[in-house]
């Protein structure tokens, strides 16, 4: 077996160069391919939810708040998800509240993220106290329990879509804020950032030019992972009666379905599993989607999964 160290001194040909290249391509090829096969089913998964979302309200065979038929109905061909226990059609509760899931879960990532992001960028460029003191309030919400934290802030400020929006953004923020600020403290470090400084760059143009679109990648890949946590802890809240009763959604389903007695009644096939699937749907199709990109845009990512065969 031929000895792979190089001699000191020696010349390394262009054909070892490029036997070197191929090697490590080869090692971030097959570590972009993992992450490219969990991207494309998350995407997959997504692109049924979304279609769903949008399809929902004009597929749903009933108006999932009438009273269409007897109550706890066995699933057939006119309900084919049965009925509740008051006679309301399950498929048309389970459409329609996909949209109002979904809904919830982009509006209170977006602004999170956005939150996130400026408070990364400032902290990253600014420093001094004003980065510490950032950083310090981002770890107290970090270090906070996470769903009793949401449960006591949306009980304070009452049941609705708002409020439960409003509650997830104040407590998913931080993780994005801190991601971001390590990219920009490294983009503010390199040396053409150094370089728009000394050639007298103001700091909104340096930001705008070299550091926005340096930490946007990254901001993307934690958008699409704050909106899992965001859909899966909506179905908490609803499901413990916080969110908005009016509302149709998928964890307003399952708190019906476990105070009026889907599991005494046998019901629960029916009543139960259909939303559960659907969240746990939406939360891996988000998760393998982020994974995905995370490999996809942070490089030091990837190619640890590709030396370490993860």
């Amino acid at each position: 077996m031929r000895a792979s160290r190089l001699l000191p001194g020696r010349v390394v040909t262009g054909a070892e160069r490029a036997g070197s290249d191929r090697t490590s391509a080869g090692t971030r090829a097959r570590a972009a391919g993992f992450d490219g096969a969990s991207g494309w089913i998350g995407g997959a998964l997504l692109a049924a939810v979304v279609l769903l979302a949008l399809l929902g309200p004009a597929l749903a065979p009933y108006d999932p708040r009438a009273v269409v038929a007897e109550p706890y109905l066995t699933p057939s061909a006119r309900h084919w998800l049965g009925t509740n226990d008051i006679g309301q059609d399950i498929l048309s509760e389970l459409l329609v509240g996909t949209r109002v899931s979904l809904a919830i879960g982009l509006l209170a990532a977006s602004a999170a993220v956005g939150i996130g992001t400026v408070v990364g960028v400032v902290a990253g460029t600014a420093g001094g106290w004003l980065d510490a003191f950032l950083m310090r309030v981002a770890d107290v919400v970090l270090t906070l329990p996470f769903l009793p934290l949401v449960i006591v802030l949306a009980a304070f400020l009452g049941p609705s879509l708002a409020t439960t929006a409003t509650v997830l953004t104040l407590v998913i923020w931080a993780r994005p804020a801190r991601v971001v600020r390590s990219q920009a403290l490294t983009t503010a470090a390199r040396a053409y950032v150094e370089a728009a400084h000394a050639l007298g760059g103001r700091r909104v143009h340096v930001l705008r030019r070299h550091v926005l679109p340096s930490v946007l990648p990254i901001a993307l890949s934690q958008f699409v992972l704050a909106v899992s946590s965001a859909v899966l802890a909506e179905a908490s809240l609803a499901f413990l009666g916080l969110g908005d009763p009016v509302q149709k959604s998928w964890g307003s389903i399952l708190f019906y379905a476990q105070t009026r007695g889907a599991f005494l009644t046998g019901s629960w096939p029916w009543w139960v599993l259909p939303p559960g699937l659907m969240i746990a749907a939406t939360v891996l199709a988000f998760a393998l989607l982020g994974r995905s990109l995370e490999g996809a845009l942070m490089p030091r990512v990837r190619d640890h999964a590709g030396r370490t065969g993860r």
